[in-house]
């Protein structure tokens, strides 16, 4: 049998085993738990719909788990069953009574929605609300209202989820014993979805708002709501392109009818808008146990798991509150084994000791008091050495703070430049921008966040730095801090800087090997971030840049946890545009949202490497 039929097989036996534990998934669900729809009422009189699964066997009490979503509770109906509950199979055959509701102005629930509403301020009479109160209602009423239940809940969710998780953490039901933010979204203007560091993530809101942002007059099942957006040109690169500008993207496809794409527009500066939908700073006198789990390869939400782990330990020294962070996409421990993502392989299905070493115990722990839950501080993953970490902190205290210089000549060094006037110059152009990705799509893949750097690194306006051969391995843990010294001829311009893990020339390609991978000098993508100019002193008050004047750019990058090992090498590309992942700049100072197609226009770029202007990465370096 050749390996393609082999492949072939192995694929076939892969789908059907996947059927099968789906219907017996499915089966395990209606022969276990009795489900029941309720509308719960919250302290305003707004009632949300909710869907309740309660364990057959009454022979014992059970802790409430509950999922608050915006993404429908479907199937809806008390003789129609989901195929399984819980964040993977496993879960439902712990034993829980699972609570799914659709959050206020979703789907079948009542009243108004709000893009990550809020938290209410100032003085609260009985019909204030937000997100912590509905949740609070919710659990006071199952507490009252759901027999047979132990007097203990829990709250958990990925993504819009992992947001409403979060927000259940201020003034929190004394029934709440233990919570998982997992890739919650938190900062929808600084590094999560739709913005990073002030830019616009361009096809996520688009292609995200085209659907979701849809208004929804009245309760609604799915069937009758909103269908997706079917785009006229399948290649996404030439999709935005073509549309020339977020003006006319707006005016052509969307109109008024998105409310939130409105709001983008009126807000492009970090305002009062923006600060309210913060929920950060409310995240003080927090009392139950917080697991905030997320993936350092998560295109969506990788800044709000390490924002929301590192606020509550800042506002909360006390608190009971761990952090887990793995090789994974949006949900990928539990959407997945977790042995590998897009070409880079792990050595071990890290998903799978996620669910059996941390998320199962911890909840098992925390709600019914059932054996013991050891996990450290920070549960870390390290790729390149393919390796489960525990620290004390995160990022690490154990670490020593090293600055890789951008040298003349395309170098990268630990060491300092000593020569002067020294820098790369190149022309940017927004109307030819550098693709996100190697190749056609048609939607903005996961994978992107590991591939293959080697087609930017052929690219005239992509600066490339790299070490030279490692003599040992370097692990480094936490964030990465960009430091650019630049100039433009233009006066605003977007910078992208990208730290790759680059792969011996001997490196073994995967066999069997259905995709043709050369493994021999690839250029793994570890950390990517884009910073838009205007905004490198205040998100609040952007500025111009003056043509031609050396200006500094500094800007963190998400955290990472990676090692180079012994015989790779280190590298930072450098770009002015990481299209269409993310908006284009049009290289002069104004409203974007307001740009003609005319206004893009070219610019000239700097990027200085002298003893006086020295550009430089700051890394974390584990001892």
């Amino acid at each position: 049998m050749n390996l393609n039929k082999l492949l072939c097989l192995l694929i076939s036996l892969f789908i059907s085993n996947e059927l099968l534990a789906q219907q017996t998934d499915s089966a395990y669900v209606r022969e276990n738990y009795t489900k029941i729809e309720r509308q719960i009422p919250m302290r305003d009189g707004i009632k949300l719909f909710t869907s309740i699964y309660i364990p057959k066997n009454q022979s014992k009490k059970y802790p409430f788990l509950i999922n608050r979503t915006p993404y429908t509770v479907q199937p809806y109906g008390e003789d129609k069953y989901k195929t399984s509950l819980g964040n993977f199979p496993a879960m439902m055959r712990e034993g829980y009574i699972f609570v799914y509701q659709d959050v206020r102005g979703k789907w079948m629930s009542e009243g108004n929605f709000d893009d990550v509403r809020p938290q209410f301020v100032g003085k609260k009479t009985k019909t204030s609300i937000d997100e912590s109160t509905d949740t609070y209602d919710t659990i006071d009423w199952l507490i009252k209202n759901i027999k047979n239940n132990n007097g203990n809940a829990g709250i958990y969710g990925i993504s819009y989820p992992g947001f409403y998780s979060t927000t259940s953490l201020p003034n929190a039901h004394p029934a709440l014993k233990a919570v998982s933010p997992q890739a919650p979204v938190t900062d929808w203007y600084l590094g999560d979805d739709f913005h990073h560091r002030g830019t616009l993530f361009v096809m996520d809101a688009f292609s995200f708002m085209t659907s979701f942002g849809v208004p929804r007059p009245k309760p609604i099942t799915p069937d009758k709501g909103p269908k997706g957006f079917k785009f006229p040109i399948q290649d996404n690169y030439r999709f935005y392109l073509e549309a020339g500008s977020l003006k006319n993207l707006k005016e052509k496809y969307l109109g008024d009818s998105i409310k939130f794409w409105n709001d983008l527009v009126a807000h492009p500066n970090l305002d009062t808008f923006w600060k309210a939908r913060l929920i950060l700073p409310h995240l003080t006198n927090v009392k139950p146990a917080v697991m905030v789990v997320g993936g350092f390869f998560d295109a969506e939400d990788a800044y709000g798991t390490f924002a929301t782990y590192k606020a509550i330990e800042k506002q909360n020294p006390s608190a009971n509150n761990i952090l887990v962070a793995g090789p994974w996409y949006h949900g990928g421990w539990v959407r997945s084994t977790g042995s590998n993502f897009g070409d880079i392989e792990f050595g071990q299905p890290t998903s799978t000791y996620y669910q059996e070493h941390f998320e199962l115990p911890f909840f098992k722990h925390y709600l019914k008091g059932e054996g013991d839950f050891d996990a450290a501080e920070a549960n870390i993953f390290v790729t390149g050495s393919n390796q489960w970490k525990k620290f004390d902190t995160w990022p690490p205290k154990d670490t020593e703070t090293k600055n890789l210089y951008l040298q003349p000549n395309g170098k990268l060094s630990f060491e300092k430049v000593g020569r002067t006037d020294s820098w790369d110059e190149y022309v940017s152009d927004p109307n030819n921008p550098v693709p996100y990705q190697d190749g056609i799509q048609a939607k903005r893949t996961r994978e992107y966040m590991v591939d293959d750097q080697r087609f930017a690194a052929r690219r005239p306006d992509v600066k490339t730095f790299q070490t030279d051969v490692l003599t040992e391995d370097i692990t480094i843990t936490g964030p990465v801090l960009a430091n650019l010294v630049v100039s433009t001829s233009g006066t605003d311009a977007d910078y992208v800087v990208k730290l790759i893990d680059v792969y011996p020339e001997d490196a073994p390609n995967p066999s069997p090997n259905p995709k043709n991978l050369l493994m021999g000098g690839y250029e793994m993508l570890v950390r990517g971030e884009i910073m838009r100019g205007k905004y490198r002193n205040s998100f609040e008050k952007p500025e111009p840049f003056v043509p031609g004047v050396v200006t500094k750019v500094n800007y963190p990058l998400p955290d990472v946890a990676h090692t180079f090992k012994k015989g790779h090498k280190i590298m930072i590309q450098i770009q002015n545009s990481w299209f269409p992942l993310a908006d284009r700049n049009p290289q002069k100072f104004m409203d974007i949202y307001q740009a003609e197609k005319s206004d893009f226009q070219k610019a000239t770029q700097r990027i200085y490497h002298d003893v006086n202007n020295s550009s430089f990465i700051t890394l974390s370096v584990l001892k």
